[in-house]
């Protein structure tokens, strides 16, 4: 038990420094010797976890497309089992949503960037889970704006999405000044886009 727990971490050490140099310096920048190095292994040594580099993306892409619907499908099963107003799973999306776009900036920069690096099945499947992801959000957003229709709900989403995926832009790679501030912020401006399209379809 204890060698599979240690294997994980090391692979979870893998990816987090992969990602990091992936982000920074481009796939084709960073050799599997520099990641091992992070981590203190050998280049060979990585290849006792994953394939390649190549491995490497497909994991990180696919993955934290995967938690996230994970974490939004957990959230929205929480609520409704806690009898919870739509109201408070809209607000419980955006702070899960916000948590990654603070910490896994390097995410979001290797899936503007890498993402058709991957094999076709890789990325067919990322854009699977993305949709899902996306369908969640537009039921919640309808429950609580009920006017809003599904077309410009979906729209809004993404719009949203786009909002809060723009931390990477925000400051130097490493941990943001102020991330609870910078939470609270992000948290207004998601509710603010929803109630503005809200209002404007209303009107």
């Amino acid at each position: 038990m204890s060698t599979t727990s240690a294997a994980l971490t090391r692979r979870e050490q893998i990816l987090k420094e992969a990602a990091r140099l992936f982000a920074e310096r481009g796939f084709h920048g960073v050799g599997v010797d520099e990641i091992g190095a992070a981590v203190g292994i050998s280049g060979p040594g990585l290849y006792r976890h994953f394939a390649g580099k190549d491995a490497m993306l497909a994991e990180l892409l696919v993955g934290i497309s995967g938690r996230l619907l994970t974490g939004g499908k957990r959230r929205a099963a929480e609520a409704r089992s806690g009898g919870d107003a739509a109201e408070a799973l809209l607000d419980s999306l955006i702070e899960g949503h916000i948590d990654f776009a603070l910490d896994d900036r390097p995410l979001i920069t290797l899936h503007d960037r890498e993402l058709d690096r991957l094999r076709d099945s890789d990325r067919k499947l990322v854009r699977q889970l993305q949709r899902q992801y996306v369908e969640l959000w537009v039921e919640v957003v309808r429950d609580v704006y009920p006017a809003m229709v599904e077309p410009e709900a979906r729209a809004t989403v993404h719009a949203v999405f786009g909002l809060l995926n723009s931390t990477p832009h925000l400051s130097r790679p490493g941990p943001l000044p102020g991330r609870n501030a910078m939470a609270r912020l992000l948290h207004r401006l998601a509710r603010g886009a929803f109630a503005a399209a809200a209002s404007n379809g209303a009107a």
